[in-house]
């Protein structure tokens, strides 16, 4: 799972060597980096073998690693923002607390999303040009319509999924006994990431014609923002599936806990152990708790106050926003806008 380093490039935290993709903490200086020779992957800081090689033969695509670590930081926040654990503790790579190290639900959806992210990092800079050993994506099997025919540049999900299951998937130095599980867990949720990335690659069209028309359509394959990935598997993460991993005929496998809970299916996401409820810091159970977090009064949802604050209440206080106003649009072309200025009501928890 990338996470966001602030000072330098972490792939591996050198306490865990277990959770590979959230564990790519790549630093805001990595986006500078030339990745022109081999002596910088050196730079990533506890990269097992495995992608230390994959690092030195490709570093032409480590400008995608960086940038899917990125994205994964930015989506997983604006998709946790209104939740009592809001993805905050993805920034503290590469000291990483319980939530994301324990095999716990939240866990899950960051390996997922991060297995996704940098799949589809891959795959848009294949297209975008940007790789010299792939392109776009291969024409679809599938009989183009009457009305449009395929062109264009498709996202090249193939070779995106290659690589990126090649780099988040790489086996660790060592895995003890009481590690096969959580390994277990992570490369299944890494994979559930990339299904859900698969499924979402859908036709996108270009129309041509005289005068704006639509009398031709040009078609291909591609993929949506990374923020779509990320709003299905929080749905997944909502209906995961608590397992443990236990001998079935001969070899281990993941398989629900509670008896009475349906077959697992290759699509859900899994944890191993139960999350606290956030409500309060313990830094035990990676919860930051929700204290002085902002809520909405008027919401019953996640985000409201009373779910928000866990029944301590409230504070309420006024804050003056500055904003657009009274836009005129002026031919030809542009729009002036006045600034105005109100009080908004603002509420956060006890």
């Amino acid at each position: 799972h990338p996470l966001l380093a602030r000072t330098s490039f972490y792939l591996l935290s050198k306490e865990t060597p277990i959770c590979f993709a959230i564990q790519w903490g790549l630093a805001e200086s990595g986006s500078r980096v030339a990745w022109d020779e081999s002596h910088h992957c050196r730079l990533l800081a506890g990269l097992v073998p495995d992608q230390v090689q994959m690092c030195r033969r490709n570093l032409e695509v480590m400008h995608s690693v960086v940038q899917a670590a990125a994205e994964t930081v930015s989506a997983c926040q604006r998709t946790f923002a209104g939740m009592r654990w809001n993805c905050s503790s993805i920034q503290r790579a590469p000291s990483f607390g319980p939530d994301l190290l324990k095999g716990t639900r939240e866990s899950a959806f960051v390996h997922a999303l991060a297995a996704a992210a940098v799949a589809h990092s891959i795959a848009q800079a294949c297209a975008s040009g940007s790789l010299p050993l792939c392109s776009c994506g291969s024409a679809p099997s599938e009989v183009p319509g009457p009305d449009f025919r395929w062109g264009g540049c498709g996202d090249n999900l193939r070779y995106g999924l290659q690589l990126g299951a090649a780099f988040a998937d790489s086996p660790p130095k060592s895995s003890g006994p009481g590690r096969q599980a959580l390994r277990a867990a992570n490369l299944h949720n890494n994979a559930v990431g990339r299904q859900v990335l698969s499924d979402s690659l859908d036709t996108k069209c270009k129309c041509h014609g005289v005068s704006g028309s639509c009398s031709v359509k040009t078609c291909w394959k591609g993929l949506p923002g990374l923020g779509e990935i990320a709003s299905e598997l929080k749905s997944k993460y909502l209906a995961a599936v608590r397992v443990t991993h236990r001998l079935i005929g001969p070899r281990k496998q993941l398989v629900p806990k509670e008896t009475d809970v349906r077959l697992l299916k290759e699509t859900d996401l899994v944890y191993l152990i139960n999350s606290p409820d956030y409500c309060v810091p313990n830094v035990h159970l990676g919860s930051q708790g929700t204290q002085d977090r902002q809520c909405n009064k008027s919401s019953l949802g996640s985000e409201g106050c009373d779910l928000m604050c866990c029944g301590r209440g409230y504070n309420a206080y006024t804050e003056e926003v500055v904003e657009r106003c009274h836009c005129k649009y002026h031919w030809c072309c542009y729009v002036v806008c006045k600034r105005c200025r109100r009080l908004v009501e603002r509420y956060v928890c006890k």
